[in-house]
Order: structure tokens, then C-alpha cells, then sequence
């Protein structure tokens, strides 16, 4: 999916909603556990109800992983039925992976060929021979980790070189040199906040893909305020705000209610910001 089509969905549904598929099978309503594979049972629910109120899912390949050969059954049954039901969705792994040329081109090969996914998050730690083998692929995203949301991000992505030059400025700048604003994108977590304008100084045309809104207390206001550029430029994650609104057998139905819910601020924002 190339970026134009991005920001055509956009202004078509009238929202930069991501759902987050970070599925626990510990978390999932107690109904489900007798199906053949409740994860995907799950999935399945929430994509029907959320699909009209978003432009993008996100599974979160760890909580896939950690179950073994029926957890990547249940990926891969997940991203073949967005595929075959909602092709205008944007389908991000959220994997993080990142490592030698070698291995990064093997990783690139499970998602971008066989996988074929639309984007993959990679953190940039081991620079540019460890992201480079991503780009290789036309119409696939990278999305690359900045700032991100967690409390520990302080511990090295705020720190500052001789030049004053913080470490995530560092990665903004430097892999602009790898990919332009058709190709990369960029993490940053909703409770960075005012950081944003930061960001949008160094990066004005890059999409930002922004987990946080929600259950990890992120001003969705204050994201559009700094973070909203011309043609949106962001896509807004959240995640269990959605998907464990419910714990009932209404969960799908609840999570339907909380996507709308989204939908429309974000509809407020990009009419404010005269987007539609």
C-alpha cells in the first residue's frame, strides 16, 4: 500500500485509527475458549467490529509467538482473513526486529513475501545495514522505533550528545538518509506530548505511527495539536482501550462502540485541522 492510498483511506472513513490485536489468551472472554483456536476467534470479532471505524490493525507478534505453532496459526489466519475481507487495511507486525544484513533480509522475507504484510516496526539500534534490507520491497513500510511510550524511553532515547543533540534526533535525522517519507515511518509514543513538535521539525512529512492514546493515558488532542501535518500523518494506535473494553459475550459489540467512539474525535481533528 503506497502512501497516497493511505491518506485516501483516511479521508474516506473519516479516521487514523489502528486497532492493536494484542491478543492474550489469558484476557479473552471465557465463551471463546471452547472454539478450535479462540485467539482467532477473537481477532475475527473485533476485525468484523471494529473495521468500519478504523484504517489499520497491528497485530503484536509476541503475544502470537509465545504460543508456539497455534499462535502463528492464529497470525496467519488473522492477516489472511483481513486480506481476503478489508484489503484497505493496513496491516503493521508489530515485531521490532532489527539485526545483522543477514538476518534482517530473512526477517524481511517472512513478512514482506511470505507473510506479504504492509509494514513491520524495526528498532534502528544497530544502524543502517540492520533496517536497510526492509526497504528493498515496493509498497512495504518500515516504521521505525524513535520515541516511544514506555517510561524507560528516558533511559537512553532523551539523552543528549556534546552537541546537544538528543539520541532519537540522532535516529530521525540519520535514517532519512535510508528512506524518504514514502517508505519509513516513525514511532512515537501519545505521551510524549509537546515532543511531537520536536519530531515534526526534523521529520514534517513522515507518517507517525502513535500507540498510547487510551489505557496508557495519551491526549489524543494534544498528539493532533504537534503531531498533525498536512495530510494527517498519523496513525493512532490503541489497543486494550478496544479490544478488553468488554470481558462479556458483547466484547465484539463494545469494542464497536469504543472504535466509533475514536472514529469520531479523530473526524473532529481532521476537520479542525481542514484534512476533510
Amino acid at each position: 500500500m503506497n502512501r497516497q492510498e493511505i491518506i485516501q483511506n483516511i479521508r474516506r472513513k473519516a479516521s487514523f485509527l489502528c486497532v492493536g490485536l494484542d491478543t492474550d489468551v489469558k484476557k479473552i472472554p471465557a465463551h471463546l475458549l471452547s472454539e478450535d483456536d479462540p485467539v482467532f476467534a477473537f481477532n475475527k470479532a473485533i476485525i468484523d467490529a471494529t473495521a468500519p471505524y478504523c484504517i489499520a490493525y497491528k497485530p503484536n507478534l509476541a503475544f502470537y509467538e509465545c504460543g508456539g505453532l497455534k499462535g502463528w496459526a492464529a497470525f496467519e489466519k488473522t492477516v489472511c482473513y483481513l486480506k481476503e475481507n478489508y484489503p484497505e487495511q493496513f496491516i503493521i507486525a508489530d515485531a521490532k526486529r532489527g539485526d545483522i544484513g543477514n538476518t534482517s533480509a530473512m526477517y524481511a522475507r517472512s513478512f514482506f513475501e511470505e507473510m506479504d504484510l504492509d509494514a513491520l516496526t524495526v528498532a534502528p539500534y544497530m544502524g543502517e545495514d540492520s533496517v536497510t534490507p526492509f526497504l528493498g520491497y515496493d509498497g512495504k513500510w518500515v516504521i521505525l522505533l524513535a520515541l516511544t511510550s514506555n517510561k524507560g524511553s528516558h533511559d537512553f532515547q532523551l539523552t543528549e550528545d556534546k552537541a546537544g543533540e538528543r539520541l532519537f534526533e540522532k535516529v530521525l535525522r540519520t535514517s532519512q538518509q535510508w528512506a524518504g517519507a514514502d517508505r519509513m515511518m516513525y514511532v512515537v509514543g501519545a505521551t510524549q506530548g509537546s515532543l511531537f513538535a520536536d519530531i515534526r521539525r526534523i521529520a514534517p512529512d513522515h507518517f507517525l505511527l502513535v500507540p498510547g492514546v487510551g489505557a496508557q493515558g495519551g491526549s489524543l488532542e494534544e498528539v493532533c495539536r504537534y503531531g498533525m501535518n498536512a495530510d494527517c500523518g498519523l496513525i493512532v494506535n490503541s489497543s486494550r482501550g478496544i479490544i478488553y473494553a468488554s470481558g462479556g459475550t458483547d466484547f465484539a459489540d463494545v469494542a464497536a462502540v469504543k472504535a466509533k467512539e475514536l472514529q469520531e474525535q479523530m473526524a473532529g481533528q481532521l476537520r479542525q485541522h481542514g484534512i476533510i
